[in-house]
């Protein structure tokens, strides 16, 4: 169990070198994991087109199961981060590595919508128990002053995570058939989630090492604020009731309209409209997840280093240029290859700089950094899940529907900037 206990706290540059040297093994071995987890979350969306021939169904129906993937992963996100505070953050990383590979297994033996969403539904589900608890197990090691560049490191592995994805899904669905593409790939997540329990603590105290003092006013304020709503359900009330990290929920929900949208969309758009097979599709759209993975980590050491970790600043200037990249790949003819490479690389850069995780993380505190990561993210994957249906009857409904579906996204970027123009954090 991960219970409270009394520990030393000094400030950050007493802390001895051991710290420094486990917080960097901490952060590099979930980073070297989590590189490896879409393989169990993203395939089905480099898939579709062969499962559409196969088994006859459209792409409103391909949208509706990888919906339920959303679903599960928003609700698996509420509860996970919280119960990763009670029962260890490793601990339940373990748990969503070995259930993620065992439920994509199950799932690739699916030969219908239902028993295709069902699987994938509780995929989505055991796969959030990654997120929330790893990045409230880096929070217990890192301090808002470096805290943007460190979970802007993991938003480089997830950069990594996609491009690892889109490089072995397409090609394996090509050589073996969609369903080994969703069977094998996601063992090593198992693997991974096996040898990261071994490796990593949870917590400095438990290696007889000092906690961090927070020297932030916003992370310094919030943890006060907190430290009587860290027991039951007292910690989601509290997050909720915080007007500024509300606010940044929606604005999380709103860049995964535009993050997981490209993921989900841009492979069967260029499948279907530029004409390329299922190989030229997986290396043409290679480029978004390769803009993936410099936006986060550039994000987060700008809004450390320049911003003196203001995490708003950096926010609205990824929505307003992703904004501009969307417009961009709606316009540009979808069998230009070149411009489209430059604006899946940027529009890839652009969204994925955004430093809304760790604005999140840093508005509660380390003690419920793991609630706050999953409840912001539980927001994301809820817009996630609405965009997985409404950008796949949008592009049917009406004419020239993937000019409009791309639109949409450009003009989710734009409300964004309202929104977090009111946190100012």
């Amino acid at each position: 169990m991960n219970e409270r206990r009394s520990v030393i706290q000094v400030e950050y540059h007493d802390l001895p070198p051991e710290f420094h040297q486990w917080k960097w093994r901490i952060l590099i071995a979930f980073c070297v994991f989590y590189a490896f987890n879409y393989l169990g979350r993203f395939n089905f969306s480099l898939v579709q087109y062969a499962v559409i021939q196969d088994l006859g169904i459209t792409r409103v129906d391909t949208g509706w199961i990888n919906s339920w993937m959303f679903w599960g992963f928003a609700f698996g996100d509420l509860v996970f981060g919280r119960i990763a505070e009670k029962v260890g953050y490793k601990n339940t990383i373990l748990f969503a590595a070995i259930t993620t590979s065992l439920f994509n297994f199950i799932a690739s033996f699916g030969n219908s919508i239902t028993t295709l969403a069902i699987p994938w539904a509780v995929v989505g589900f055991v796969n959030a128990a990654t997120w929330g608890p790893g990045l409230g197990l880096v929070a217990q090691w890192w301090p808002r002053r470096e805290r943007g560049q460190a979970i802007g490191l993991v938003g480089t592995a997830a950069g990594i995570a996609l491009l690892i994805v889109w490089a072995v899904v397409p090609w394996t669905a090509a050589q073996y058939g969609w369903r080994a593409a969703i069977r094998y790939p996601p063992l090593i997540i198992a693997v991974l989630g096996i040898i990261f329990y071994f490796v990593a603590k949870d917590k400095p105290s438990e290696l007889n090492l000092p906690e961090y003092i927070e020297s932030d006013d916003v992370s310094r304020e919030a943890e006060t604020a907190g430290s009587e709503s860290e027991h039951g359900l007292k910690a989601y009330f509290h997050l909720m009731t915080n007007l500024r990290f509300f606010l940044a929920c929606h604005v999380k929900g709103l860049d995964n309209v535009v993050r997981y949208g490209v993921v989900s969309w841009a492979p069967l758009y260029y499948a279907q409209v530029g004409g390329f097979n299922l190989k030229e599709m997986g290396l043409l759209t290679f480029a978004y997840p390769l803009g993936y993975l410099f936006g986060p980590i550039f994000g987060g050491i700008i809004s450390d280093r320049f911003f003196k970790s203001n995490r708003s600043i950096v926010i609205m200037l990824a929505a307003v240029l992703s904004a501009a990249a969307m417009m961009g790949i709606a316009y540009a003819p979808a069998n230009n290859i070149p411009l489209a490479v430059i604006l899946l690389i940027v529009g890839g850069f652009c969204v994925n700089m955004s430093t809304v995780q760790a604005l999140g993380v840093d508005l509660a505190g380390r003690r419920l950094a793991g609630t706050a990561a999953g409840v912001l993210d539980a927001h994301g994957y809820i817009y996630g899940a609405l965009q997985a249906i409404f950008f796949g009857w949008l592009s049917l409904a009406i004419s020239n529907g993937w000019f409009w579906v791309f639109t949409a996204m450009a003009a989710s970027r734009l409300i964004a900037v309202l929104l977090v123009w009111r946190v100012r954090a």
